[in-house]
């Protein structure tokens, strides 16, 4: 489903407004996904994270190296790739004045949803969200684990074959972050491929099928998550993290190896 081969991708700093440093959010990152799998991509703030999700959603091009999505390359083919992906960026992405229902026409309406299809997916998501009796609130005026939720279903209404998530539980209650996981392992049990980054362990390792350790630009460690923390005997996921994302040793250059 996803093939990354070799992906660097270079950004410029300026320091003491003159200087300009140039520096490498992801360096030399490669990895592979096949169909159905849940790949958490994990690593501490400024890894390149969001870097990554950027680039596999074609939304910022790299500098060198190859990305293959469904076996279309994402520089040359990638209004073919569109209708396949899903994206639920970190920040929400919702027009606060419309109420939940006009939100989800509008950006299934972007996909060309036949109108009675598309009634009839909003219905069947907002029942499966528990949203039901907030479809005419002004989005701006929810609670933010309810924009988050609003934020996925949106994402999912052209029933994508890959769906991208970046820390889609950043900052959400507790019962907001069990109805997101439960439906993204619902989605994953009906087949998707599912790409995310987060910062929490407990949900990597309940929703991961495989994961990619990232730090400095570069992956650090990829696999399953339980034979990799067999393998470091290390007793979980977090310790893992730990182990493999502990922070270089500080060189001259150090300040401008990271980007968020």
């Amino acid at each position: 489903m996803i093939k990354l081969q070799n992906i660097k991708k270079q950004f410029k700093k300026t320091i003491n407004k003159k200087e300009k440093i140039s520096f490498y959010a992801n360096n030399d990152i490669s990895f592979n996904t096949n169909p159905g799998e849940v790949l958490g991509i994990l690593g501490p703030n400024g890894a390149g994270k969001t870097t990554i999700i950027s680039i596999l959603c074609g939304l910022l091009p790299f500098d060198s190296g190859e990305v293959l999505i469904h076996n279309f390359d994402i520089q040359r083919n990638t209004a073919s790739i569109k209708p396949l992906i899903g994206i639920v960026p970190q920040d929400i992405a919702l027009y606060p004045e419309l109420t939940v229902i006009e939100n989800l026409h509008f950006f299934g309406g972007m996909y060309g949803i036949p109108t009675d299809e598309l009634n009839q997916r909003i219905e069947t998501y907002l029942h499966d969200f528990g949203l039901i009796r907030h479809y005419q609130k002004r989005t701006g005026y929810l609670s933010g684990g309810l924009k988050r939720q609003i934020n996925l279903i949106t994402a999912l209404l052209h029933r994508p074959k890959l769906l991208f998530l970046d820390e889609p539980t950043v900052g959400v209650d507790v019962h907001s972050k069990k109805l997101i996981i439960d439906n993204l392992l619902s989605l994953h049990r009906n087949g998707m491929t599912i790409v995310y980054t987060s910062h929490d362990m407990n949900e990597a390792m309940r929703l991961c099928t495989h994961v990619a350790l990232i730090n400095n630009g570069r992956v650090v460690c990829a696999g399953i998550p339980e034979v990799l923390i067999a393998e470091a005997s290390v007793s979980s996921l977090e310790a893992l993290f730990i182990l493999r994302t502990l922070p270089l040793a500080h060189s001259q250059d150090d300040d401008y190896n990271f980007v968020v």
